[in-house]
């Protein structure tokens, strides 16, 4: 056991958080820690830090462990590089060397009969198996590999680290921690400064970590990742799960359904026997009986299942933007450049009505230059960007939350750019965005940074432009207000450019990928798992060529020195026996061996070739249902209808094209490998 909650109750006036809240966590166990929104999770954190105390309760740590603890915002005002910041951090680290020196010199200058002499030899190999197991000989390369997992260039690691942004900050506090590797890691929302690139690495980090962890996140895909249990807290206490997050999912659709069950049972009984009450209560003959079914009614009612709080599912059919021409925006021979750094050098993109593209890539690669240059928020150094017919653009990013105004209320905020929408239909939207009750009243001077970004991101979607530019927008916002917002962003006609380090949301929304690195732009046309699909198998091409290269180099090598032994021996050597026509034991396992590598190498490509085989067998089948619909008379009569089918018709239209050359591609690809493998 690394930690036990036990019995916490916490409450904040009226308002109950925790009633009799209980948590074990053991060693080596990696807790993601659920509810909604308000349920007190963050709270949670904080007691079971000491940072806010409960009501009633206790927090239990086995002894001598060591915990970290991550929150939602930090700020380092140090001018230390933050290599050394993050190298500072590793006290117990740099304690333990300290004692292994003193104990090293005190046992030199011992003399070995002396009584204190076995307990020192027992303390130094103590603390020289801690020293070890946490790193401490490889302290330094330990804290660089961090930094760069967590996005930073060597070149950053001497800088001071009050020059960094807030997010920048976050990844340094990771870095400490993570450096120090505590017995038990609590963190509080750590993707939210991450790019998709520093949170696999991260998903990979915590997966392998060898301590607990307690993780609060509204990443599905991060918790799927590296989580192996779900705390939920649901109707103020704790229900713990094992699995992922997925797995929590239907394991609490499935409780749930047995829940709804049983209360429904005992509602029955109640019902049932309330009948025989209500009509012989006050009859002599029949008082005892309907006196005792009075009292079971109480017993069941004090049994009754409470069913906890189901997930919000708000759904809003948001306003179509205004329809723009079919080019959306052109950069052409585009150059971007901060004094001596050179981040774009002539590039060129063309975006259309309807594409979902998603900008991925390194971070420091220039995702966020290239989505302010296409919201034209910043300008080119060189080159052209210019927007198509009607096409207006929303920007949405963290720190570009300007033009509220601070003395609105949030509420007339909303009603300033959806005037025709009713209070409650606003108060809705308004819960999907985490605000609710009188957070609608709150005036925007006294909003939070998150509380504004949240508001922000709503005022964008409840009046949509053909273009929108959204950067990092799942931020400060939980599980069920991003299947919004997610639902939103698929539906949504017109085009958008997205940068998330929510895999899910990428996945589910992108259509298009954009791939940023090493100064180059390369354009994917399909989906997220198409791009993750081409990067692999470009990758193990790769691999492949430089393996061929390398066998063949090693071929020619040891033909030209076979050549020469074969010179020299060529009149001893004895005549080769008659083929018999039967292959050898050797050439059957270098055939199996050759047909098994070619197996591997072609699995992503068979396995891609059957996703899209299947993708395209459906999008054609609806193509043709479509085209029978639009055939029809009386879907010409439904204007909404006709515009839905006619919308569908023209999407279809142009995604099937790429599937088919991409099919045509892969089937080709596969036929050549085997063709060249089995040669």
């Amino acid at each position: 056991m690394i930690l036990l909650v036990d019995k916490i109750e916490k409450s904040f006036g009226a308002r109950t958080l925790f009633s009799g809240a209980s948590l074990q966590i053991n060693a080596g166990e990696r807790y993601a820690l659920v509810g909604p929104n308000g349920a007190g999770k963050t709270t949670m954190l904080k007691i079971i830090m000491g940072i806010d105390a409960a009501d009633a309760g206790t927090v239990t740590y086995a002894k001598d462990v060591n915990v970290g603890y991550l929150e939602q915002e930090t700020k380092l005002a140090s001018d230390k590089p933050i290599i050394a910041e993050v190298m500072d951090a590793a006290i117990e680290i740099k304690n333990l060397g300290h004692r292994a020196e003193e104990l090293q010199l005190k046992i030199a200058e011992a003399d070995g009969t002396d009584p204190g002499f076995e307990a020192m030899l027992t303390e130094y190999g103590q603390v020289q198996d801690r020293f070890e197991h946490l790193g401490g000989y490889e302290l330094e390369s330990n804290a660089r590999q961090i930094l760069s997992g967590l996005g930073f260039h060597p070149e950053d690691f001497e800088r001071p680290c009050c020059e960094f942004s807030g997010g920048w900050q976050m990844r340094i506090a990771l870095a400490k921690l993570f450096l120090r590797r505590p017995d038990l890691l609590l963190l509080d929302e750590p993707t939210n400064h991450l790019d998709l690139e520093s949170v696999q690495w991260l998903r990979g980090f915590i997966a392998g970590y060898e301590g607990a962890v307690l993780i609060v996140s509204h990443d599905r895909a991060f918790m799927d990742a590296c989580v192996d249990h779900v705390a939920a807290l649901e109707n103020r206490r704790v229900t713990t799960y094992t699995g992922n997050y997925s797995s929590y999912l239907k394991q609490r659709e499935d409780n749930l359904e047995q829940m709804r069950a049983k209360r429904a049972a005992q509602e029955r009984e109640i019902a049932h026997m309330q009948v025989f009450v209500d009509k012989f209560r006050y009859k002599p003959t029949k008082a005892a009986q309907a006196q005792e079914r009075m009292k079971k009614i109480e017993q069941i009612k004090s049994e009754l299942v409470i069913l906890p709080e189901g997930h919000k599912h708000v759904d809003f059919k948001f306003p179509d933007p205004p329809r723009s021409g079919d080019q959306v925006i052109a950069l052409e021979h585009v150059s971007k450049r901060y004094e001596d750094k050179q981040v774009y050098d002539d590039i060129d993109l063309k975006l259309y009505r309807g594409d979902h593209v998603a900008l991925v890539g390194p971070n420091g690669a220039g995702k966020s230059t290239l989505l302010k240059m296409i919201a034209g928020v910043e300008k080119s150094t060189s080159g052209s960007v210019d927007l198509g017919l009607h096409v207006g653009v929303a920007y949405y990013a963290q720190h570009q939350l300007e033009g509220m105004k601070e003395s609105n209320t949030v509420l007339q905020e909303i009603d300033s750019v959806a005037p025709t929408w009713t209070v409650p239909q606003q108060r809705s939207l308004l819960g999907a965005f985490l605000f609710s009750g009188e957070d609608v009243d709150k005036r925007v001077s006294v909003l939070s940074g998150g509380e504004r970004a949240r508001l922000a991101l709503a005022k964008m979607l409840v009046a949509p432009e053909a273009l929108l530019c959204l950067d990092e927008p799942t931020n400060h916002l939980d599980i069920d207000s991003v299947d919004m917002l997610e639902n939103a962003l698929k539906r949504f006609p017109g085009t958008l450019v997205l940068i998330s380090h929510d895999e899910h949301l990428v996945r589910a929304v992108a259509n298009r990928v954009v791939d940023i690195r090493d100064g180059k732009m390369t354009v994917y046309d399909g989906d997220y798992d198409y791009y993750l699909f081409k990067r692999e198998d470009l990758a193990q091409r790769a691999a492949a060529e430089t393996e061929a290269q390398t066998a063949r180099a090693a071929q020619q090598q040891k033909g030209s020195a076979g050549g020469r032994t074969l010179r020299r021996t060529h009149e001893a050597a004895p005549a080769p026996e008659p083929t018999t026509g039967k292959k050898t034991r050797e050439q059957k396992r270098a055939e199996a061996e050759a047909r098994a590598a070619l197996n591997r190498r072609l699995k992503s490509t068979k396995d891609r070739l059957k996703k899209v085989d299947a993708e395209l067998e459906k999008k054609r089948a609806r193509y043709d249902e479509l085209m029978e619909m639009m055939a029809s008379e009386e879907l010409y009569a439904d204007q909404e209808k006709f515009n839905e089918a006619l919308a569908e018709y023209n999407a279809l239209k142009k995604a099937i094209p790429p599937l088919e050359d991409e099919w045509l591609e892969l089937s080709t690809t596969i036929e050549e490998e085997t063709e060249r493998g089995l040669a």
